[in-house]
């Protein structure tokens, strides 16, 4: 078998024939018709197999059969097993993607998505945290008590926010971090209720709106991992947890 010949039947193979129909098709191309011991010589395909891929073959529009002694068979011309292929993946592409397109829909139908996600390593994160914020409303409450987290896009966010009416707020138990964001145009700062002086773990909190949601924590090498949601119950929940806990401090 040449390359270019193995290279056609990968093709036909990819369009949804087998090895075998492709090798019976091309074999009856080349010899205009023939009987299975004549497509058997030409191939590889043994002759007990030749029967049963020739009536696959018949049956997707690819050849025909003369019901003679013995049976011959004769392929339909390029052109139209070409169109018969095109017409056929068409058909299952089509299917394919109606399925797919209702089960999103489906999905999309139900009541509540709870989308919570998780985001590791520091850029991520930073990312995560600016796009967040891009998107506040109403408001913005962000914390942390690592000034290294505290990074110029987050700066430009949160400014840019509080130019747009969104109530930013950041509260750190670090001087370093209230100064640096308390400077900003609109940005208020404040201390956190309570905080736990052995506190080694917590990388950042931020809630924006009612509705969304982010918390991280800092490894030993330093190293950060946040969980996240957005326009879910569980932010939305969670958000109410914290900031009751809070109150009741």
């Amino acid at each position: 078998m040449t390359s270019d010949e193995s290279a056609a039947i990968d093709a036909f193979e990819r369009l949804g024939l087998t090895s075998y129909e492709a090798k019976v098709f091309i074999a009856l191309q080349q010899l205009g018709s023939g009987t299975a011991r004549d497509v058997a010589r030409t191939t590889d395909v043994p002759r007990s197999q030749v029967y049963s891929v020739a009536e696959s073959l018949e049956e997707r529009g690819l050849l025909a059969v003369q019901q003679a002694s013995p049976i011959r068979y004769r392929p339909v011309s390029i052109d139209e097993a070409q169109t018969t292929l095109q017409n056929r993946f068409e058909r299952e592409q089509e299917r394919a993607f109606e399925y797919v397109e209702q089960v999103k829909r489906d999905s999309a139908e139900e009541e509540t998505q709870e989308d919570i996600w998780t985001v590791r390593g520091r850029e991520r994160v930073d990312d995560r945290v600016v796009d967040l914020v891009s998107n506040a409303d109403d408001r913005v409450l962000f914390g942390t008590r690592l000034p290294d987290l505290v990074t110029p896009a987050l700066g430009d966010a949160l400014e840019s926010s509080a130019a747009v009416g969104v109530a930013v707020t950041v509260v750190s138990r670090d001087e370093g971090v209230r100064d640096r964001l308390g400077s900003l145009e609109g940005v208020t700062t404040d201390l956190p209720p309570t905080h736990r002086e052995d506190d080694e773990r917590s990388g950042r909190i931020l809630i924006v709106d009612d509705d969304a949601l982010l918390l991280s924590v800092v490894d030993d090498s330093g190293g950060e991992t946040a969980i996240w949601s957005s326009g879910s119950l569980f932010a939305s929940v969670l958000i109410q947890l914290i900031e009751a806990s809070e109150e009741l401090r």
